[in-house]
């Protein structure tokens, strides 16, 4: 390691240590928030402390629960149908295969959730009773698991990256870019964890939310359908073009450690959930026209989203010959060789004026 590496690594210790402490608590808070604080950020006489501490108390409960979702999701992940797909060129040229089956995995995960809700075998409201516990319990696996990924990393043989020597540095960025057991062919954890209990979880999370207020007003309101609505979609379209993700910096570079890990296993589920959290007992009546201009709104900024980003991944797959907007894309290239677009959608948020660049190469 260059001393420059070396000065790196110590500024990146006291901020790795950092956010293993504030992450988590930052999480805690907006529950704390939204279930005891009437919504409000900052606390009030009516916070309830007392019942929010006794709700984050992790139980046995919560625990199974929890155990037993992940290891559905992941029966899902090896075994429901999907076609196998190559990802992109690691640095020594080889290429991991994917199963890209979350599509079918979301499809059968909510039919048997509704399934279980219809017969009265699981009522959804319970993830509402029951949200700081499992946040606690959350928590908890992350910090374990991450403490797996950590040795696991460091025992297995050819793993490309940097690794830094310092403990909390790594543990907190990861020790292996692609965790899988057997190494290569076996199950892939950060694949599994970067999409699945998750990005499914915070749907269902969504559902059993309304669930609640309808059981609490007796209706649901239509704040609450084109949150759940918008939110489902946008899942539902990232399991229809899972293949994508592959070409994402989290895949591609990012070793997987308590970072990812705990973004993709808590950060994700129990805080995009806020907006549905919050609308359980904050009834609002929204005019027709506010709503068809919401959902507009919403529907002009996916596409942005989504076409951006079907364009960095075409790009990435085949930089020299894919078209954007019916010209060859603009990029330039890194002093580590690779090449970054600056045409379509990324051209227009990195260029307010015009650009001076040629197509291809800069």
């Amino acid at each position: 390691m260059s001393e420059r590496q070396k000065r790196q690594s110590k500024r990146r210790v006291p901020v790795a240590q950092l956010n293993l402490i504030l992450l988590p608590l930052m999480v805690y808070y907006l529950f704390f928030c939204v279930r005891f604080n009437g919504g409000a950020l900052l606390p009030g006489p009516e916070a309830d402390w007392n019942s929010f501490f006794r709700a984050i108390v992790p139980t046995w409960e919560a625990a199974w629960v929890y155990l037993a979702w992940l290891a559905f999701q992941a029966v899902l992940q090896m075994w429901a149908p999907g076609p196998v797909v190559e990802g992109l060129p690691l640095a020594d040229g080889s290429r991991l295969k994917y199963r890209i089956n979350g599509l079918a995995a979301f499809t059968i995960t909510l039919a048997l959730l509704g399934l279980a809700s219809w017969k009265g075998w699981f009522s959804l409201t319970w993830i509402y009773e029951n949200f700081g516990a499992l946040l606690s319990v959350i928590t908890v696996f992350c910090f374990l698991f991450s403490l797996f990924l950590y040795f696991y990393g460091k025992s297995t043989r050819g793993q490309p990256g940097r690794v830094t020597g310092d403990f909390f540095v790594d543990y907190f960025m990861g020790t292996s870019l692609n965790p899988r057991v057997p190494p290569v062919t076996g199950f892939d954890f950060k694949f599994f964890c970067e999409s699945r209990p998750g990005l499914i979880g915070w749907i269902v999370i969504n559902f059993a939310f309304a669930a609640v207020q309808y059981e609490r007003h007796g209706f649901v309101s239509t704040s609450m359908i084109l949150v759940c609505a918008f939110q489902f979609f946008y899942i539902l379209h990232y399991f229809w073009a899972e293949r994508f993700i592959l070409s994402t910096i989290d895949i591609r570079t990012e070793r997987f450690g308590w970072m990812l890990a705990y973004g993709d296993l808590a950060w994700v589920p129990m805080t995009y959930c806020i907006q549905a959290f919050y609308l359980i007992d904050n009834v609002h009546s929204l005019p027709l026209w506010v709503s068809v201009a919401i959902t507009l709104f919403f529907l002009a900024g996916f596409y942005i989203f989504r076409a951006s980003n079907m364009q960095k991944d075409r790009f990435r797959q085949d930089p020299e010959n894919t078209v954007i907007w019916g010209k060859k894309p603009v990029y330039l290239e890194t002093q580590r060789g690779s090449k970054l677009l600056v045409s379509g959608f990324w051209g227009r948020a990195s260029a307010p004026t015009p650009w001076p660049w040629r197509s291809g190469r800069t």
